[in-house]
């Protein structure tokens, strides 16, 4: 049925647009968006395919749906829409939000307890923010974090590989993420300050979600820290924001 996607999505940009006062005020504090013409096309239809819920409450703006659909669209914008298939759904609460736990250890103890989060891609669901995080946080991308990791996630459970690209090799993908997560991880076991954010050296599958977040955010840096990554997240979102 992938014809029918097609007319819906052709139908969506002959009908209609998103405004240029709210499109400025969206993005325009958001300086690392490219300023690709086709990235609001792609927002436009990101917003037609997806349904945004606020929790406890929180009314959920036109300004506040483009900003996310803007910066959630910045990694797929050589890849298509279609790299978000599956699922609708985006709940966006007012600040950090609590999940509970629970873990079996290799003895069959139960261990719970409970998480502060600004974000949450859950598989095969939603997407869960804070729009606190969004909105105001400059440490962090909570909305790249989270779609990176639905990225991550369209292959099977997060593991740092997503699905590459045909001509893409696999093991040159896992020996520069491999030797930059293990450098990362020993830096942060040795209580050194690290560039990125130490929540990267959690899981190779939040490493890649970190480091997505400065590849589009900060490119220059990340390709002079990490050039092998750098380079490998190229091929994968098939951009450059480095430039040459």
């Amino acid at each position: 049925m992938g014809w029918l996607s097609e007319w819906r999505r052709r139908r969506v940009l002959a009908r209609h647009r998103i405004d240029d006062a709210l499109w400025q005020a969206a993005s325009a504090p958001l300086k690392f968006l490219p300023r690709a013409p086709k990235l609001r096309e792609l927002a436009l239809l990101f917003l037609a395919e997806k349904e945004f819920t606020g929790a406890h409450q929180l009314p959920v703006t036109d300004v506040m749906r483009v900003s996310i659909a803007a910066q959630a669209c910045t990694p797929i914008l050589e890849l298509g829409l279609d790299w978000y298939r599956g699922w609708r759904g985006i709940v966006v609460y007012p600040g950090d939000f609590r999940v509970r736990r629970q873990e079996v250890d290799e003895d069959g103890v139960v261990h719970e307890w409970e998480d502060d989060l600004a974000g949450e891609a859950m598989p095969g669901g939603p997407v869960v923010l804070s729009w606190d995080a969004a909105a105001h946080d400059p440490a962090i991308n909570v909305v790249i974090h989270e779609f990176a990791h639905k990225l991550d996630m369209l292959n099977g459970e997060a593991d740092g590989v997503p699905p590459l690209h045909a001509g893409m090799d696999r093991r040159e993908w896992r020996a520069a993420f491999a030797e930059a997560y293990d450098g990362f991880c020993d830096a942060v076991d040795r209580g050194r300050d690290t560039w990125l954010d130490p929540y990267a050296a959690e899981h190779p599958s939040e490493f890649f979600a970190v480091i997505s977040e400065a590849f589009f955010r900060e490119p220059r840096e990340t390709k002079r820290r990490y050039p092998d990554v750098y380079e490998q997240l190229a091929l994968f979102y098939r951009q450059n924001p480095a430039g040459s």
